[in-house]
């Protein structure tokens, strides 16, 4: 059964511009694991961190740094949800998520689907 999805689409050098403006939205918004990573890659996991809270009906209180985005050892991206996220989740039933995660030039997309 599919509890909910979610889409978001975020502009490379435009998110970009804003983790200049404001560099302690880096810290904020992505764990210690994530904040490394390139420009590129950073779009496309705050567009999935997005797409979970939309699949969850975007209640709020809930924690970024709660939602990570991990790749396993083939290199397919998978949702990695505690605290705050993961409790959102349980009262929802959400047993597992799919994610979907993409960049082409300036775009970086991700789509969640969470099933229960």
């Amino acid at each position: 059964m599919i509890i909910g999805i979610g889409v978001d689409v975020v502009l490379v050098t435009r998110f970009k511009h804003q983790l200049e403006k404001a560099p302690a939205l880096r810290d904020r918004l992505f764990t210690p694991a994530e904040r490394e990573l390139n420009i590129r890659s950073l779009a496309a996991r705050f567009a999935a961190k997005e797409a979970v809270a939309k699949a969850l009906g975007a209640p709020a209180g809930m924690n970024w740094q709660h939602c990570q985005v991990d790749v396993d050892a083939a290199g397919a991206p998978h949702v990695v949800a505690i605290g705050t996220v993961a409790d959102v989740a349980d009262a929802k039933g959400v047993k597992k998520w799919h994610l979907s995660l993409s960049h082409d030039g300036d775009v970086a997309t991700a789509m969640v689907v969470a099933e229960g």
